[in-house]
């Protein structure tokens, strides 16, 4: 499909710069194929399911992804920033670098500044590999948990750059950009519909008799980019990580039986979902990497209703929302969206989404 059907134009006071506080305090759209919209607020999530249908979350952890350091070792030492987005082993993390024409492979990266906790107050990290599309593979001084540590020492949270170029990142993102459900560390962005949730609106959703479950899926620097290509079809999505455990899998294919419906917070939870979903809908234990896309034609497997934020134009997350309730839907949903002032990205305001019909 061509990319240009996903653009609108978004004025950059739609841009949220902070979450609602508290959480649950934020505007939701209600989207319903072919019955129009409703503006509601994530505090009426439960009344707006179903005793018997199940909730999925994200649980990855955001790391603070942001690294700033200097090449050392040669006759100049510029400034470089870098992102963590992919961690492949013990020591070793996929990263994007600025400016990542200074670097050559054997250069030294130290990161940090003196003082700081992480030992003698740096972390160095040597560029082992240049990939053909940007990304450089670092190579760290520390391996495992020391390494966690150490890039927690000093690296500051990974905010999305529309954010970021707009304010700088401070010590209230440290836990504004962290769900209520983190606690498996590997994401370098934030499954940001799960920011929405409060202990409270928990509560009331177990007392309606909605079940949470929990899923894994670190999420990618991917996740901030738009689609450059012209047709979708020449977009390579990134791959992500992620886990389905065999309890998860059986709760929700039980409650499926039941007739209740699946409800996946943010497209992470969907994307992962849906790779582990056989043909008939039955959910399967899963381990492993995925780059699922999802573009208007897909055929959803398991999913019935999802809850998510605002996109960005020509994004791969416009492009899911719009495969799973309608293109023309989501275009009128954002149109309304943009006139009657709700928050967009990472700390806006969510949209809950029913699937259009087959």
């Amino acid at each position: 499909m061509r990319t240009d059907l996903f653009d609108f134009d978004l004025p950059e006071t739609s841009i949220a710069l902070r979450p609602a506080s508290p959480r649950d305090t934020a505007r939701m759209l209600v989207v319903r194929p072919g019955q129009g919209l409703q503006d509601m607020t994530v505090r009426n999530l439960a009344e707006l399911l179903a005793p018997g249908d199940q909730l999925v979350v994200n649980d990855t952890k955001v790391i603070p992804a942001q690294l700033s350091g200097r090449r050392i070792g040669r006759e100049t030492e510029p400034k470089i920033e870098a992102t963590l987005i992919k961690r492949l082993d013990g020591s070793r993390w996929q990263a994007l670098m600025k400016p990542a024409r200074k670097l050559s492979v054997g250069d030294v990266v130290r990161f940090g500044n003196e003082g700081r906790v992480c030992l003698l107050g740096n972390l160095d990290a040597q560029v082992e590999d240049k990939g053909e599309n940007g990304e450089i593979v670092l190579s760290f001084s520390f391996h495992g948990p020391v390494l966690d540590q150490a890039i927690e020492d000093v690296g500051t949270p990974p905010l999305p750059p529309y954010i970021a170029s707009r304010r700088t990142p401070d010590e209230r993102d440290t836990s504004d950009y962290q769900t209520m459900f983190a606690v498996n560390v590997g994401a370098v962005a934030a499954p940001t519909a799960g920011l929405h949730f409060t202990p409270d609106l928990e509560a009331a959703l177990k007392a309606r008799g909605v079940g949470l479950n929990r899923v894994t899926l670190h999420v990618g620097a991917g996740t901030f980019l738009p689609v450059k290509a012209d047709d979708t079809a020449e977009h390579r999505m990134h791959a992500e990580w992620g886990t389905v455990s065999a309890e998860t899998a059986d709760a929700l294919n039980a409650a499926r039986a039941k007739g209740g419906r699946i409800v996946a917070v943010g497209s992470t939870s969907l994307r992962l979902i849906e790779s582990a979903a056989a043909e008939d809908g039955t959910i399967r234990p899963f381990s492993d990497d995925t780059a699922i896309f999802i573009t208007p034609g897909y055929r959803f497997k398991a999913v019935d209703v999802m809850m998510t934020n605002f996109h960005l134009p020509r994004s791969t997350l416009f492009m899911l929302v719009s495969a799973f309730s309608g293109l023309d839907t989501m275009q009128q949903a954002y149109a309304h969206a943009i006139a009657n002032g709700y928050r967009f990205y990472s700390y806006g305001d969510a949209c809950l989404l029913f699937r259009a019909p087959t």
